[in-house]
């Protein structure tokens, strides 16, 4: 068994590409290449499907990848409980995050794990809740934010970290724009803009749970899109309050009739690392003082 062929095979399957992997690994792309064609014969089948500039995971490919990254997980897991006995804290944490967690969180966080674990290396990938429920199942990352209403972690330990409504944002030259609460009936009658990427699902759900029927005239992935849309009286629409930017004149916020909020925690893989312990109890500390401030 060759850890570091491993380490080629995972992150070849993550960035589909031996040339990329070369970069990112320090290597030559004849040594990824040699690397992964051995463990081909070792295991006696293809990989990876090549094309001219991209590689592709076949399927016994995929069915390997998660044993693997488990391998090297646990393999890392030994590194840091031994640097953990010998007096350091050293390792590497993966983390899943969306992007209103990568603007209003993750850069306190970092600062606090450099000045408190030095040693420790923070690598962020960020996407949406789908697909960092996918990357925590297939052991692509240590930890992820993620909205506690899934039911596709069983297997994780989940720590709360902060409950926030969900706002309604409307232009000041909205008919709505003196209103206290936003009802359904005002969902349903006025132009709105669904957004399709990080906040989907919490609206879905809250639509599907008190049979609401938006009339949605535009769906767009950009909060600042979105925003600027809701400004020029495009439309009205609903966030989380942490994605609404403070400062707006020209957009007014208003709270929901039904209140609906989303629940952020942070998925652990288990068992759990020194590593992504540390991170973890800085997430929640952080957390914790921020509801407090706020208070």
């Amino acid at each position: 068994m060759s850890l570091v062929k491993y380490e080629i095979f995972s992150k070849a399957a993550e960035v589909n590409s031996f040339t990329k992997t070369a970069e990112e690994l320090g290597l030559t792309q004849s040594a990824v290449s040699h690397a992964i064609t051995s463990l081909e014969k070792e295991f006696n089948f293809p990989l990876f499907i090549r094309n001219n500039t991209t590689i592709k995971l076949t399927q016994n490919g995929k069915d390997l990848l998660v044993t693997i990254r488990e391998i090297l997980y646990y393999n890392d897991m030994l590194k840091q409980e031994v640097s953990a006995i010998n007096g350091l804290n050293k390792g590497t944490v993966k983390v899943g995050v969306f992007s209103s967690i990568s603007t209003n969180w993750i850069p306190y966080m970092i600062k606090e794990m450099e000045k408190t674990y030095p040693n420790i290396e923070i690598q962020l990938i960020e996407g949406n809740y789908a697909e960092i429920e996918k990357w925590l199942l297939d052991s692509k990352v240590d930890c992820g934010f993620v909205n506690n209403k899934t039911t596709a972690l069983r297997s994780f330990d989940i720590v709360q970290l902060k409950t926030e409504p969900l706002l309604c944002v409307v232009s000041d030259k909205s008919p709505l724009h003196s209103k206290k609460h936003i009802s359904v009936e005002d969902i349903e009658n006025a132009p709105f803009i669904m957004p399709t990427y990080q906040c989907f699902d919490d609206l879905q759900l809250f639509f599907k749970e008190n049979n609401i029927h938006p009339n949605i005239r535009f769906e767009n992935m950009n909060e600042n899109s979105i925003f600027s849309m809701v400004e020029n009286n495009l439309g009205i629409s609903i966030l989380p309050e942490m994605i609404i930017p403070k400062g707006l004149n020209s957009i007014k916020v208003i709270p929901l009739e039904l209140e609906q909020t989303r629940t952020i925690g942070l998925a652990i893989r288990t068992p759990i690392s020194p590593a992504v312990k540390k991170f973890t109890e800085i997430a929640e500390n952080w957390c914790r003082l921020t509801r407090t401030l706020s208070e």
